[in-house]
């Protein structure tokens, strides 16, 4: 039993786990004020796949917990062009507006604080980016998934 403890704490992660915005909620009830914790988790193996979940719980470590599983649960794979995207794409997703744009190789990654997290998990070394409209955190990691999910390759494409 011990040793199977040992073995799962050295073996490397098949995810990496970023938590991008904790939330303190709390309700009024009869009985006084009942807080509880809301959590958004971007979630991804850095190389392709990625997967965002929003968890909430009583307690921090209950609302992250749910937020990985439900972002493994809606992993999607993300077409790369070598360490960059493969084109320029612009998304509106309510208030939120994300511009992504491919990167040479070595210029890194510039990008904001929710895209820079996406946009790290899904693997991308190369790309510049830029948050228009909103400051929420929430809807721009949203909307940058939503970008990702709008890339085509050249064998997607079909040619007329």
């Amino acid at each position: 039993m011990r040793r199977d403890f040992n073995r799962s704490q050295n073996e490397p992660k098949e995810f990496d786990e970023k938590i991008v915005q904790i939330n303190r909620v709390s309700k009024k009830t009869k009985g006084g004020n009942k807080i509880g914790f809301s959590v958004l988790v971007v979630v991804g193996d850095k190389k392709g796949r990625v997967g965002v979940g929003l968890g909430g719980a009583p307690d921090v470590s209950s609302a992250v917990r749910k937020a990985v599983s439900y972002a493994k649960k809606h992993l999607f794979t993300v077409p790369l062009k070598g360490t960059t995207i493969p084109h320029e794409v612009r998304v509106k997703r309510g208030a939120a507006q994300v511009l992504l744009r491919p990167a040479p190789p070595g210029t890194g990654v510039i990008a904001g604080g929710a895209v820079r997290a996406v946009v790290e998990a899904v693997g991308i070394r190369d790309i510049v980016s830029k948050i228009l409209g909103s400051k929420n955190q929430a809807s721009n990691v949203y909307a940058t998934m939503e970008a990702l999910k709008q890339f085509k390759t050249r064998r997607a494409v079909p040619t007329p």
